[in-house]
């Protein structure tokens, strides 16, 4: 049995297959909310799996939150590092269809501590 959080490539490759169309024009309808959290959770444990560590909190409410980069680790309260943003800001950001600074800057993401941004490095998670 596969642990708790871990990412099957070709798993997370069709979920964010099955959202590309929505990703790409925003005027077609938004997927299913089952299909929607897979590609979100897939993308974000990817991201969690692909930059080990506990440093930054990403939070994709609601679906997912998960802890990632390399240095001190957090574990009670609210992260000194977070990045938060919506389910499609997310997915564009993951597919490389939108940069974290292009984000930043439209207010579709916050940042907060001085390590959040360090998340930019690991983007895209899956191209479309």
């Amino acid at each position: 049995m596969a642990r708790r959080g871990a990412v099957d490539p070709a798993e997370m490759r069709a979920a964010v297959d099955a959202v590309g169309e929505w990703l790409r024009d925003e005027s077609v309808p938004a997927p299913a909310r089952a299909e929607l959290a897979a590609a979100v959770r897939g993308t974000a444990r990817a991201l969690a799996a692909d930059a080990p560590g506990a440093s930054v909190e990403v939070r994709v409410p609601p679906f997912v939150a998960v802890q990632c980069i390399e240095g001190p680790r957090h574990t009670r309260g609210t992260p000194p590092n977070v990045v938060e943003t919506d389910a499609r800001t997310w997915l564009l950001l993951a597919t490389g269809l939108l940069t974290f600074d292009a984000a930043l800057d439209a207010g579709a993401l916050t940042a907060s501590g001085t390590r959040a941004a360090e998340v930019a490095h690991w983007l895209p998670i899956a191209q479309l």
